[in-house]
């Protein structure tokens, strides 16, 4: 096997594929490199072995898109934002590149070329990219998809000030729980798994596995998830006595139900009305709070935002 070399400051590693044409990709650290350098010879063995198909060569960016337009996008909710994407930052900058050929380096140039973009928008473009290259090796177009590092997205934004330390939290569910069991439920599985409250108003006991604390998220309300996708959330340990004992309470198939049993609708009080109620109680000054007077929950502990969204 080849070793990976320093390129840069960084480890660039040589490879051959099934064709016999060469390739080169660099990476971060050694250790990645040399990850990329045993999955890539592992590949071309077991396609020469006649273990795993063939990858189609000439298979472009702008193929992906094309079926990821046509077979993917009509299924999401806002299929014409990924349209967008696609035509003003995809499709120009590497639409004729090989998939085979596709590297970091591609994906940091399209970056560098939109630092003018707020990070939101970045993360959105190369989410999408993301999502059509693993579209592209369950196609067979592409062996491997190249590791794509994404931008963070601030946990809070700077007209979000409240919930941001366990004992806010902790006062904030106090409050909750003088509301009621279910805001109680309801509020908490927000904070702890950062489900939008689309995404917790359609979730079903049948999605919940409290012994293998996990949660898949695969609907909102009774529509497809924002992304169209569906993802597994742990059930991290807070949020589990807090899930056992509202099952005891909740036996119907809904997890988070109406006063009616039925799901919980788009304008339902636990949103806005009870959530400021909540907010009221806990104290939290009016001031604080996001003009939009949208339920967006986040604790520190889970490392990301949290809460209907």
């Amino acid at each position: 096997m080849a070793r990976p070399r320093k390129h840069y400051g960084k480890w660039r590693i040589r490879w051959v594929d099934e064709h016999r044409g060469r390739h080169s990709e660099t990476f971060d650290t050694r250790d990645e490199a040399i990850f990329a350098q045993q999955e890539y010879e592992l590949e071309v063995k077991e396609i020469r072995r006649g273990l795993r198909g063939s990858i189609q060569p000439n298979k472009t960016v702008g193929d992906i898109c094309d079926y990821w337009l046509e077979r993917r996008a009509p299924q999401k909710r806002s299929p014409k934002d990924d349209r967008s994407v696609i035509k003003i930052h995809i499709r120009p900058l590497l639409g004729e590149v090989r998939l085979r050929d596709l590297s970091v380096g591609h994906t940091d140039m399209l970056r560098a070329q939109r630092t003018h973009l707020d990070l939101k928008t970045v993360h959105n473009i190369l989410t999408l990219l993301i999502s059509m290259l693993n579209v592209a090796v369950d196609l067979g177009w592409l062996a491997r998809a190249p590791r794509i590092r994404n931008p963070r997205i601030p946990v809070f934004s700077k007209d979000f000030s409240y919930l941001r330390t366990k004992e806010e939290v902790a006062k904030f569910l106090h409050a909750a729980k003088a509301e009621g069991e279910l805001p109680y439920a309801f509020y908490a599985a927000a904070i702890y798994t950062g489900m939008r409250q689309g995404e917790l108003a359609g979730l079903r006991w049948s999605d919940i596995d409290l012994d293998a604390r996990r949660i898949v998220v695969q609907r909102s309300y009774d529509g497809p998830t924002k992304a169209g996708d569906v993802r597994h959330v742990p059930v991290l340990d807070p949020l589990l006595p807090v899930l056992r004992a509202w099952r005891l309470m909740s036996p119907g198939d809904i997890v988070f139900p109406n006063q009616g049993g039925r799901m919980q609708g788009r304008c339902a009080r636990l949103y806005q009305e009870i959530f400021h109620r909540v907010l009221d109680a806990a104290g939290f000054e009016k001031v604080q709070r996001n003009g939009k007077a949208r339920l967006s929950l986040g604790v520190h502990e889970t490392g990301s935002s949290a809460g209907p969204r």
